[in-house]
């Protein structure tokens, strides 16, 4: 009788500790912060929003991008926005598709605290499914700033992972920080808004959250 009510209570925990952590995550997503922003400075720039139903990514029109940023990025002609995203090493590397998906990984990047990558995109033309959020000029320099800074360095020069993409207009480099639970892909993005001053979650490890604030 003892083991029985052993294994049911690590079966409980099982099962409480995720229901806890999504019933707390679907709180603090709904939490909007910097609801009532500055207006009385142009919203004259635009950055977007780009999901693969899971993971976001930050698109920025290259024009705006400061040279600072795109130093040490390959670029190629032709390409009108970079994306930026941010994520578990060995996620990006060996998940290619959701088809490449096995429960080792997602538990290594949930769990493990693990180093990390920035993913670099390159895209000749705006796409459709992006969701568009209008900023200040100074607002998206902070974001800019917030960019760079998750980039890992070598003699100021970023660190690109050679041969590693998964087409010919994406790169990966070494960022900085630690992925886990707590510091997802998508909550990445989501400080990011938040240290720029744009509307952001309160906290956030879902795609759908961030671009549920843009497109109210």
């Amino acid at each position: 009788m003892k083991v029985f009510k052993r294994i049911l209570k690590c079966l409980l925990l099982l099962v409480a500790i995720p229901a806890g952590y999504f019933t707390i995550a679907f709180l603090l997503t709904s939490i909007t912060i910097n609801k009532n922003p500055d207006e009385t400075t142009a919203r004259s720039k635009t950055v977007y929003l780009n999901t693969n139903g899971v993971h976001l990514d930050i698109v920025i029109p290259k024009k705006d991008i400061p040279t600072r940023l795109l130093d040490d990025i390959i670029q190629l002609e032709n390409e009108e926005y970079i994306s930026f995203g941010w994520g578990n090493e060995n996620f990006y590397i060996n998940t290619p598709t959701w088809a490449d998906l096995t429960v080792k990984n997602a538990f290594q990047a949930m769990f493990l605290n693990g180093p990390t990558l920035m993913h670099v995109t390159r895209y000749r033309q705006k796409s459709t499914s992006w969701t568009e959020v209008n900023l200040q000029e100074s607002e998206l320099e902070k974001l800019h700033d917030y960019i760079l800074k998750s980039f890992q360095l070598d003699n100021n020069h970023k660190i690109i992972l050679p041969d590693a993409g998964y087409t010919p207009r994406d790169n990966f480099y070494k960022a900085n920080g630690g992925y886990s639970c707590l510091m997802t892909c998508n909550t990445w993005v989501n400080c990011g808004f938040k240290e720029s001053g744009l509307k952001a979650c309160y906290w956030t490890p879902f795609d759908f959250g961030l671009i549920n604030v843009h497109k109210q």
